[in-house]
């Protein structure tokens, strides 16, 4: 009874306190995504909303992508996910790139012959570009009333910046093309964006698309390059945390043990059809890491600061990034904090519990 008595005073004193201290403004970001509905990027929306209601984040707007899929594709996907979440009135979705700087998709096939790599991780490049008749529904149908903003996204990235120097950060979990094509137009946003954090690269391990390359960089070399070359506040998640930091049956059973749109999602979702083939299986949550990161940098538990570079010479390390513990002849290169180990009880705990709030998302009084 003591022991209950002292763990409840010591509650109510931390809850105490908390009300006590200053509330931390909102994190403004924007989120750049090649859009899935079940998948990782998906996952990170509903996270991403939940902490925007909870205040820890403003959601200034989601800009889309090619690379999961084609840009039709994934801008019908994030417009039913909006409208899903009851976010669709206050966070717009803006279409961005539809093909990479240099990387060619019709060439995919002889890339794959003249490499020999093999079959690679699923990417737009596996499927023809759909017309607006050969676009798949969501599970739960396509969105009824929200459309794409009329502004393209690397301009709603460029006003944004520039309407809020120094406050905005981007959350890239896509391929890099819209974040490119931003600092290239307009190359005066480069000081005023507040960070970078991406869920790109494999350093020490071997790539998910081609041994050499992590997908997201593999679709745009060019552009990753372009970017983290700028002299910008970045932080990226590579595969060598995401493979070490993987879903359990456990914590996948916390999620779909609920009602709801969000469980009725998972229990439809490739992951668990994964889990009941192989109830020891783990499964990727890739990027959802990467905002965790953002909002709080204390889940990486072991960080490098590396100066970083991606491979362009089409060949077989064509999108391997590389990380330098020495400045190199290139003064080119930045230093960048390239996450290896994470904090991975905490960040399932957060994860659950983001995944587990009640959905539509209500907006914060």
């Amino acid at each position: 009874m003591q022991l209950w008595i002292a763990a409840a005073l010591a509650a109510w004193a931390l809850a105490g306190a908390m009300a006590a201290a200053p509330a931390r403004a909102a994190e403004k970001v924007i989120l750049d995504t090649d859009f899935s509905t079940a998948g990782d990027d998906g996952q990170v929306l509903i996270m991403a909303a939940q902490l925007d209601r909870q205040g820890v984040i403003d959601l200034l707007g989601v800009t889309i992508v090619t690379g999961n899929n084609w840009l039709k594709q994934e801008v019908a996907d994030a417009l039913r996910a909006v409208e899903r979440l009851g976010i669709a009135d206050r966070v717009g979705v803006y279409a961005g790139a539809n093909l990479p700087l240099v990387h060619d998709p019709e060439s995919f096939e002889s890339e794959r012959t003249l490499f020999g790599f093999g079959e690679s991780y699923k990417t737009a490049f596996h499927r023809p570009q759909p017309g607006d008749a050969d676009l798949v529904a969501p599970p739960d149908g396509f969105a009824k009333t929200a459309k794409p903003q009329n502004e393209e996204a690397v301009d709603f990235i460029v006003d944004t910046v520039k309407a809020n120097p120094h406050e905005v950060s981007l959350l890239v979990i896509g391929p890099a093309t819209n974040i490119a094509l931003a600092v290239r137009k307009n190359p005066e946003i480069v000081p005023l964006i507040k960070r970078i954090v991406y869920m790109a690269g494999a350093f020490d391990v071997r790539g998910n698309t081609t041994p050499a390359a992590e997908m997201n960089v593999w679709i745009d070399p060019e552009a990753s390059r372009i970017v983290m070359r700028e002299p910008i506040d970045q932080a990226v998640i590579p595969l060598d945390v995401t493979d070490i930091t993987q879903l359990s049956k456990a914590d996948f059973d916390r999620v779909i043990a609920g009602d709801g749109p969000i469980a009725a999602l998972f229990k439809d979702s490739w992951m668990a059809k994964r889990f009941a083939k192989d109830p020891a299986a783990t499964v990727n949550v890739f990027d959802t890491l990467a905002l965790a990161y953002l909002v709080d940098p204390s889940y990486a538990t072991k960080v490098e600061d590396l100066f970083v570079d991606v491979d362009i010479a089409f060949g077989p390390g064509y999108g391997r990034t590389y990380g330098y513990w020495q400045e190199q002849p290139t003064r080119l290169l930045q230093k960048i904090k390239v996450v290896k180990q994470f904090d991975n009880r905490r960040f399932f705990d957060l994860y659950v519990d983001l995944m587990t709030r009640p959905v539509p998302v209500m907006t914060a009084n």
